[in-house]
């Protein structure tokens, strides 16, 4: 283990270097524009919006006009199907990623996935400091043991001049950076990451942490929906897991060469008594605190919990039996945002602090009305820096890159909840235009989540937990209505709960009494139809996980739907529905 004084120095330097970047937000903003411009104003695109060829920030402001992913697709294309990438940027692209589950070709620099891993270096070191503290002792999480990190590869895409897309996830394990990596911090062996089949993957992934349960110090996937898909893994094949631990032999369906091979060396004689172990801890009825009793020597939870994951949080902490959930940082295909520099706060409130050094950002700001809905206002005030946000003011963030993304709308709204130095922290709100409606009515991803949550209170008595849920709006008939999808089960068993028909139409209505003024008042004018609650049976939103990958979708960055727009994926959850409730056909 290292000494103490090596971990202080550590923490120290990391310290340094976050104070100095945090107290010279401003500036350092400001260079950032300066030096995205110096470089790439020459370029195809920016160039038509600088006639007099002063690419100053003034200019900037006032020319180069907000956009959003169809805006700058055309240019995007040229590339992907041979014209240079100088039309757009400077640097020659290396890599594209795709964002949001969609096929949107992000381009990626050797530069932007530099500066992503060194913001992936400071999240790492505000969390050993946390637990450091929070110990209170010499502890260094890396020296005490290694990860249970489940990550999972998709085929690359190959576009038709050569340049080669995937999930960013997939482009950073097969770095060079990723395998040094990997060996000091990670259980996991390279192969069983790089392996296409998901549930191969996913088989050998649990078998190896398993096995040297005694290692894992923390579990970590990217979101927190991977974690509730591996928990569901769990349920379904801890005996054969059991069984190949019990025998010393690995499951004849594991046919990846890879798997194969990397398994071999990990899996190398019969261990009944670890087998009778886990099988023991397997068998109790309640699964409440089974991630701790599987891996007696984890500190903490590392994965994105926040925006549409938070809807994962009890169903870990009912899981994890109190180990701390951390959402370590704000990341996306587009650029690097902020970390977390209060690991062990709730995770319900967790705030990322921006950091000024990745990209240069703006802000729009969203008006949250009494209503709740999130409106936005740009024809009424002007997109403000990172340095003139204002304290409980909701905004859309907006990024320019080196990367060729120049005012660039993520589609994210954040709310400005104080500042560490002269650095912004923002808690994410929602994701913007993820809506139902049905008529004049608005109803967000926060009112919804807002609205189930109140909803599922009623639940917790009768031991009953929310796993899952998603949305659509049904307009087959007239007037049309919102449906909901829920996935329940009992806290102490994976039976599927007794609905009462009298509890249910109770979260109707409380879902419904949630809504903002327009929805109530379109309800109670006839104008929308009494909620719609269908129940499915467990493993319908793992079929609906199954869906999205298959259509491109990467695990490891799976986001699930709060708003479904794909009949197929309807259909998909209708088909395991086993109760449907309605809200009362008047709302008074």
């Amino acid at each position: 283990m290292a000494g103490e004084s090596e971990i202080k120095e550590t923490y120290e330097n990391g310290t340094k270097i976050l104070e100095d970047l945090t107290n010279n937000a401003h500036e350092l903003q400001e260079q950032m524009l300066e030096e995205i411009l110096r470089r790439n104003a020459g370029t195809q695109y920016l160039s038509r919006f600088f006639p007099s060829g002063q690419a100053d920030k003034q200019n900037f402001k006032t020319n180069v006009p907000i956009v959003t992913y169809e805006d700058i697709k055309p240019y995007i294309d040229r590339i992907a199907n041979g014209e240079t990438s100088s039309i757009l940027l400077a640097d020659p692209i290396n890599h594209s990623g795709t964002s949001g589950g969609q096929q949107k070709l992000i381009p990626i620099t050797t530069e932007s996935f530099e500066k992503g891993w060194y913001h992936h270096f400071l999240a790492d070191i505000v969390i050993e400091k946390c637990f450091f503290l929070y110990l209170g002792r010499c502890f260094s999480v890396s020296d005490e043991g290694k990860s249970l990190s489940l990550y999972f590869s998709k085929p690359d895409m190959e576009t038709p001049s050569g340049l080669v897309a995937s999930p960013y996830m997939t482009f950073y394990s097969k770095t060079n950076i990723f395998e040094t990596r990997l060996a000091k911090f990670c259980l996991s062996p390279i192969e069983t990451i790089l392996c296409l089949d998901n549930k191969q993957s996913m088989f050998c992934q649990l078998l190896t942490g398993l096995l040297q349960r005694d290692k894992v110090v923390w579990l970590a996937s990217n979101f927190a929906s991977v974690l509730a898909r591996t928990i569901k893994f769990l349920e379904d094949y801890w005996r054969e897991l059991c069984c190949n631990i019990r025998t010393g032999y690995l499951s004849d369906w594991i046919i990846d060469p890879g798997c194969k091979n990397a398994m071999s060396l990990i899996l190398t004689r019969p261990n009944p008594e670890l087998a009778d172990l886990i099988q023991q801890i397997c068998e109790d009825q309640s699964w409440e605190g089974v991630i701790k009793k599987l891996w007696p020597k984890i500190k903490y939870i590392r994965s994105v919990c926040t925006g549409s994951m938070s809807q994962y949080i009890p169903l870990l902490e009912f899981y994890g039996g109190g180990i701390p959930l951390v959402s370590p940082s704000y990341v996306s295909s587009e650029a690097c945002f902020g970390i977390n520099l209060k690991p062990l706060s709730n995770p319900f409130d967790v705030s990322y602090t921006f950091l000024p050094n990745t990209a240069y950002f703006e802000f729009l700001r969203v008006n949250k009305d009494g209503g709740g809905k999130a409106q936005e206002t740009r024809t009424i005030d002007k997109p403000v820096d990172l340095a003139n946000v204002k304290l409980d003011q909701y905004y859309e963030v907006v990024v320019t890159t080196l990367a060729g993304l120049y005012r660039y709308r993520v589609g994210d709204v954040l709310k400005v909840t104080g500042f560490y130095n002269k650095s912004p922290q923002f808690q994410f709100v929602e994701r913007q235009n993820v809506v139902l409606s049905i008529d004049a009515d608005k109803t967000t991803e926060d009112d919804l989540s807002k609205a189930i949550t109140n909803a599922k209170l009623i639940l917790e008595p009768f031991g009953i937990m929310l796993t899952a849920y998603s949305s659509y709006s049904d307009t087959s008939s007239t007037p049309g209505r919102y449906v909901l999808f829920w996935e329940l089960k009992m806290k102490d068993s994976n039976d599927l709960p007794k609905l009462d028909v009298k509890i249910m139409e109770q979260c109707c209505c409380i879902v419904e009494e949630s809504f903002d003024f327009t929805y109530k008042s379109l309800r109670k004018g006839g104008a929308i139809s009494g909620l719609e609650l269908r129940v499915v049976k467990r493993g319908s939103f793992d079929e609906l996980m199954d869906f999205y990958i298959s259509k491109g979708a990467s695990i490891s960055q799976y986001k699930p739907p709060c708003c479904l727009k794909s009949e197929e994926a309807i259909k998909i959850l209708n088909s395991g529905m086993v109760g449907k409730f309605f809200g009362p056909k008047t709302m008074s």
